[in-house]
C-alpha cells in the first residue's frame, strides 16, 4: 500500500511538472510574438519619424539660470540715473514756467516793490489761470496806452472826424458826435483784431476748457511786430516786456484818472493844463 501510494504521489507530481513546463514554454512563445510585434512597431514609428519636422525645444543655459540666481534683490538701488522731471510746457520766448516762483516766473517783477499783488489774485492759481491773468493784464495795458494817447490827440489836434479845426469836446463826449459812417468801420476793425487774436491764442470752444490758452501760446504775443523790435535774446525779450507791462499799468492809471478828471469839470486835458 505504501509503495503504491508513492506512485500516485509520483505521478501527480509528474503531471503538475509537465504541466507547468508546458505552460512556461507558451508563456515564452507569447513573449517571442509580443515582442516580435514591439520591434516591429518601433520600427514603424523610426520610419514615421523620419519624415516628420523636427520640433524646437527651448533649454535654459547656465548663463540664464546665473542671471536668475545673481538678480538684485528688492528694495536695491537702481545703477540708472534719474532723469529729471520734464517741465509742464516747452520754453516760450526763453520762459519756462517754475512753480517756485511768482506767476511761475513770468516777467513783470520790478523795483522797487517786487513782486506786487496785495490783493493775492496769483494766489494757489494754475498755470492756465495765471497766463490768462497776463494775458488781460497786457491787453489792457496796450488799450489804456493807446486810449492815453487818444485822449490828447482827439481833444486837440485836427481829425479825420472834426478836420483840421481844433474842437475842444471832451473824449468823453466824443463817441456821439462822430457819425455812424467813421464809427462803424471802426468797430468792425476792433472786431476783426479781436476775432484773430482770440484764434491764435485761445483754445476754440468745445475743444478744451473755456477760457483757456494755447499750451505754445505765450500771452500777449500774437506774432505783430512790423518794426522787428522783439530781442531774440530771452533776457532782453523779458527786460523788454517787463518795461511794456510797467508803461501799460501806468497807462491803465492815467486812462482813468483822465476819464474821471473830465467828468469832474467838463475840461479836456491839456485844456484842464492851460493850454
Amino acid at each position: 500500500d505504501d509503495v503504491s501510494g508513492l506512485h500516485h504521489i509520483f505521478d501527480s507530481k509528474t503531471k503538475s511538472y509537465s504541466y507547468v513546463i508546458k505552460l512556461f514554454f507558451r508563456t515564452l512563445h507569447k513573449c517571442k510574438q509580443n515582442k516580435m510585434k514591439l520591434a516591429i512597431l518601433s520600427a514603424s514609428i523610426c520610419a514615421a519619424s523620419a519624415f516628420a519636422p523636427s520640433a524646437s525645444y527651448s533649454t535654459k543655459s547656465a548663463l540664464f539660470m546665473s542671471e536668475a540666481e545673481t538678480a538684485a534683490p528688492e528694495g536695491a538701488e537702481s545703477a540708472e540715473p534719474e532723469t529729471p522731471a520734464a517741465p509742464l510746457v516747452a520754453p516760450i520766448n526763453g520762459w519756462v514756467p517754475d512753480e517756485t516762483k511768482p506767476c511761475y516766473g513770468l516777467p513783470g517783477v520790478s523795483g522797487p516793490l517786487g513782486f506786487f499783488d496785495p490783493l493775492g489774485f496769483c494766489n494757489d492759481k494754475s498755470l492756465d489761470e495765471v497766463k490768462r491773468f497776463r494775458e488781460a493784464e497786457i491787453m489792457h495795458g496796450r488799450v489804456a496806452m493807446m486810449a492815453t494817447l487818444g485822449y490828447i490827440i482827439g481833444e486837440s489836434t485836427p481829425t479825420i472826424t472834426y478836420g483840421m479845426d481844433v474842437h475842444h469836446t471832451i473824449a468823453n463826449n466824443q463817441i456821439p458826435e462822430v457819425p455812424g459812417t467813421v464809427m462803424f468801420p471802426f468797430f468792425l476793425a476792433i472786431n476783426f483784431t479781436e476775432a484773430l487774436r482770440a484764434n491764435i491764442g485761445w483754445v476754440e470752444p468745445g475743444l478744451g476748457p473755456l477760457f483757456t490758452l494755447r499750451e505754445k501760446y505765450y500771452p500777449g504775443d500774437i506774432g505783430f511786430d512790423p518794426l522787428g523790435l522783439k530781442p531774440s535774446d530771452p533776457e532782453e525779450f523779458a527786460t523788454m516786456q517787463t518795461k511794456e507791462l510797467n508803461n501799460g499799468r501806468l497807462a491803465m492809471i492815467a486812462a482813468a484818472g483822465m476819464c474821471v478828471q473830465e467828468q469832474i469839470n467838463g475840461k479836456g486835458i491839456l485844456e484842464n493844463l492851460g493850454f
